[in-house]
């Protein structure tokens, strides 16, 4: 320690005991909510008369995502089913398109050949039964 008057020591304590300052404990925190509250702007009997109308805004939210939900399922089930269509209608044009080609006369032809099968030369002739020779005279 220095060498130092007892006044300017007392002094020097007395000026640190005034820059502190004792705080007082709070008892709420000063948070939004709880301002909110403890203010009178919305009174906990105000909020527990709101309850039921909030608790039906949370319900239509909860349906309103369910819908969005089975919508967007829907329209995955229906691309899907489209794009199987459109597979089944090439399939089905690729059929018929081989069907008409192996049935033209000329390939009828060779498959029939190699059954031991030929082609008639003759043009075909009509067959007229007796009871239609008669009515024609």
């Amino acid at each position: 320690m220095t060498n130092r008057l007892r006044t300017q020591i007392e002094e020097e304590e007395a000026e640190k005991k005034l820059v502190v300052e004792e705080k007082p404990e709070k008892e709420f925190s000063d948070s939004f909510l709880t301002q909110l509250f403890t203010k009178g702007f919305i009174t906990a009997e105000r909020a527990t008369r709101a309850l039921p109308f909030v608790l039906f805004l949370s319900l239509l939210g909860m349906i309103y995502i369910a819908n969005r939900h089975l919508a967007e399922k829907n329209i995955r089930d229906i691309d899907k089913i489209t794009k199987e269509v459109k597979e089944l209608s090439w399939e089905y044009k690729t059929a018929k398109a081989d069907l008409a080609f192996k049935s033209t006369l000329t390939q009828v032809a060779k498959r029939a050949d190699t059954l031991g099968i030929k082609e008639s030369m003759q043009p075909p002739q009509k067959i007229v039964a007796d009871e239609e020779v008669k009515d024609e005279h």
